[in-house]
């Protein structure tokens, strides 16, 4: 049996529709699991600050494609403005 409860990012929690892809595939969902709390959370805010649905459902896609090819982080992003610098 597939745990159906995903891990969330350091700041952010998962949203819905991302979660929703992440259950979808075992190859995902330990791609999910293998990246840092960090990097999870970025994957979150760069779907997240999407202002138009249409970018957020392509950036949901192009994590979904990036996560099995073993992309560990947003391509070209600066990273969350949300986390604390340590």
């Amino acid at each position: 049996m597939v745990k159906k409860e995903i891990a969330s990012g350091v700041v952010h929690k998962l949203p819905a529709d991302l979660g929703k892809i992440l259950i979808s595939s075992l190859v995902l969902r330990r791609a999910w699991e293998d990246i840092t709390l960090l990097a999870r959370n970025e994957w979150i805010c760069w779907v997240e600050s999407a202002k138009k649905p249409e970018t957020r459902n392509r950036r949901i896609e192009r994590a979904r494609i990036g996560l099995i090819e073993g992309k560990r982080r947003p391509c070209c992003w600066a990273g969350c403005p949300h986390r604390q610098k340590q």
